[in-house]
């Protein structure tokens, strides 16, 4: 044994796995590893910090109380959002492996990680079509005049009004008779039928919509040719993986809060500003006596950190061992939900300015969507002095953001096919699968960008990422807690971290997530309603398709369980069950001078199966010690059938 520790020594010191040490060489030679912790808590924060920060959270704030809001926004992030980043960072730095090499824990489990990769794969498709639309405004505001600020192009329609009227002025007259800039929905007032400019721009040039999600027309070429600019942008970020990508970073994760902060220094100096953060931020406490309210928080909280999609797990796995992602974890969250608040300033204080421009209520200038990011917030732009350099601005902080999050999406399917695979040609040649996930993820987003794509863009948004996430996400918890046994995994992360998770966490591991995780799917069930689109009412084939989406990720999981049983060693179904749940012999730190203690194989093997009579001693020891534990830990929690009956059987070491 004292020879093998020798090795071990020797091999972490050539490796860099000393904690602490200054050595920058990569600990995982074979799959490598982040440049250092900047670039690992810079990407996690791209990941989480997306376009539904901008877009969604702050119409989520107003909708539902405005300030008020924040209070059960903030309690979802303590008891559900920050546990759960932790639970998926730790699984995948422990194990060092993708959304399918983890599931080594319970491999009957592992139709989970196939889930999170079906998942990842509808939301890069369309993901990557709202950037090249966002490229293309982009690309479109690099002008002297904004084409969405008068209604004598060609595409404008006779109801077109606009608000701004010539030498930038507005016109009174019109502006009194315009009651809403609401993405698609033109309101009557006094009987005058109005569309504005952004609007009409958006429906009919950029997007030429059809009238049926099933007559998809013509492709738009130039939102075509965007998406491969946006999809080339993403291949060349991530060519040689997390080496590349944790370069690229360091500007699009940071220059986004550049933008913002221009846009709010800009937004808070302007007329009526005022009035829309007030809106944004006036408590409305009676509305946190709803439900609904507490289901949106939860919801929020959950999608926009990405829990479930597979990303956390396959970033953290690009983590040393050592690395405290404890502190990640807790750092990155609370930026993410930091971002929210901060872009709900910048996004309302132009909202308020809009509304006292137009002499309407804040409320009815505020959307959520593509209504926001491509109709109401392009019209605010036209109002503005030096409209383009604004425009150019603003859309440049989308693209940034709809990146971050692509990357991780695209690298959470490469990640997970080369270690699947594992062999050493496709590790060598990772660039190679990395083109192909690119060009086909381009070839699948193509009919989005036809006539009919954004009725197929909102129908992926609604039901391929909706209840599916809430579903893999709680089986994750069962399997790792109760399956795997929570006593396993608290020595697990004490072993990586070098000190056990804190008990508030192991409290909601095992038991409040996963009721608030509960939560958030039964709310999701109850408030379901058939999707529209403005005034478009989706058929019922389509939203059969919308289901089958959602569906498709989630029957991944009790497929390959039934496939796993099938082929595990055993008389009886019971034992053939037992044999599938067991943790597999190599689950475990994947590199040897982590694999210590009950992970630690006999000098001679490579495998667990034999272990030291000193060894079994021990574990018996430390079984103890983890009941006495235990009893302190329950803090009066009753609960029928202890899982700390079950760790024998779910122990990594089969023989001990």
């Amino acid at each position: 044994m004292s020879e093998s520790n020798t090795v071990a020594a020797s091999t972490a010191d050539q490796n860099g796995a000393v904690p602490g040490e200054p050595v920058k060489k990569d600990e995982n030679l074979r799959r490598g590893n982040w440049g250092n912790q900047i670039e690992f808590v810079l990407t996690s924060v791209g990941y989480a910090v997306g376009l539904g920060n901008v877009w969604r959270f702050p119409y989520l704030c107003y909708r539902n109380g405005g300030g008020a809001f924040m209070l059960p926004y903030f309690i979802m992030l303590v008891f559900c959002g920050i546990p759960l980043f932790f639970l998926e960072l730790s699984f995948g730095q422990f194990a060092s492996q993708g959304c399918l090499g983890v599931w080594k824990i319970s491999p009957m489990f592992k139709g989970v990680g196939y889930g999170m990769m079906v998942v990842s794969t509808y939301i890069g498709i369309y993901y990557n079509v709202v950037i090249c639309i966002a490229f293309y405004y982009f690309f479109m505001s690099m002008t002297n005049l904004l084409p969405w600020t008068y209604c004598n192009n060609p595409w404008n329609t006779p109801d077109c009004s606009g608000v701004v009227g010539s030498g930038y002025q507005i016109n009174n007259s019109l502006a009194n008779a315009t009651t809403s800039l609401v993405a698609g929905v033109s309101e009557v007032v006094n009987r005058t039928k109005r569309t504005s400019p952004s609007e009409e721009y958006w429906k009919h040039y950029v997007l030429n919509i059809s009238d049926d999600i099933g007559n998809f027309g013509e492709v738009r070429l130039p939102i075509l040719g965007c998406l491969a600019v946006s999809w080339c942008v993403v291949f060349l970020c991530l060519i040689r993986g997390v080496k590349s990508s944790g370069k690229v970073v360091y500007f699009t994760a940071t220059f986004p809060y550049v933008v913002l902060t221009i846009l709010f220094i800009r937004g808070i100096t302007l007329d009526g500003a005022i009035n829309g953060i007030k809106y944004y931020l006036t408590p409305q406490w009676q509305k946190v006596l709803d439900a609904k309210v507490w289901g949106d928080a939860a919801s929020q909280i959950f999608y926009s950190l990405g829990c479930a999609w597979g990303g956390l797990i396959t970033m953290a796995s690009y983590n040393k061992f050592h690395n405290n992602c404890f502190r990640d974890s807790i750092i990155i969250s609370i930026t993410n939900c930091a971002t929210s608040v901060y872009a709900g300033f910048v996004i309302f204080s132009i909202l308020g300015f809009m509304a006292h421009n137009l002499n309407v209520p804040v409320s009815e200038v505020a959307d959520h969507g593509p209504g926001l990011a491509f109709v109401a917030y392009p019209e605010a732009l036209t109002l503005l002095p030096i409209s383009p350099l604004w425009s150019l601005l603003f859309f440049f902080m989308l693209i940034l953001l709809g990146l971050g999050t692509q990357f991780c999406l695209l690298e959470t399917l490469v990640t997970a096919i080369v270690d699947e695979i594992g062999t050493d040609w496709i590790i060598r040649n990772k660039t190679v699968v990395t083109l192909s996930v690119a060009v086909v993820g381009f070839l699948l987003g193509v009919p989005l960008t036809t006539q009919a794509g954004i009725y197929w863009l909102l129908l992926m948004d609604n039901y391929a990422a909706s209840f599916s996430l809430v579903v893999i996400s709680c089986i994750m918890c069962i399997c790792i807690m109760y399956i795997y046994g929570h006593r396993n995994y608290f020595r697990d992360v004490e072993m990586m971290l070098g000190f056990p998770p804190p008990l508030f966490f192991k409290v909601c591991w095992r038991f409040i997530s996963p009721l608030i995780i509960s939560f958030i799917l039964i709310f999701t069930v109850i408030q379901y309603k058939p999707i529209t689109y403005n005034d478009y009412v989706y058929p019922g084939w389509s939203l059969a398709i919308g289901f089958a989406m959602a569906l498709s990720s989630v029957v991944c999981i009790p497929v390959y369980a039934l496939y796993k049983i099938s082929r595990s060693p055993g008389a009886t179904f019971r034992e053939r069950l037992k044999a599938a749940c067991r943790a597999h012999p190599k689950w475990g730190p994947a590199l040897l001078e982590h694999r210590t203690g009950h992970y630690a194989p006999m000098a001679s093997e490579d495998t667990v199966e034999a272990r030291p009579f000193k060894e079994k001693e021990e574990l018996k020891e430390e079984q103890k010690e983890e009941e006495e534990e235990e009893k302190k830990e329950e803090i009066s929690l009753t609960i029928q059938g202890s899982n700390g009956s079950t760790n024998t059987h779910n122990n990594p070491n089969p023989s001990a």
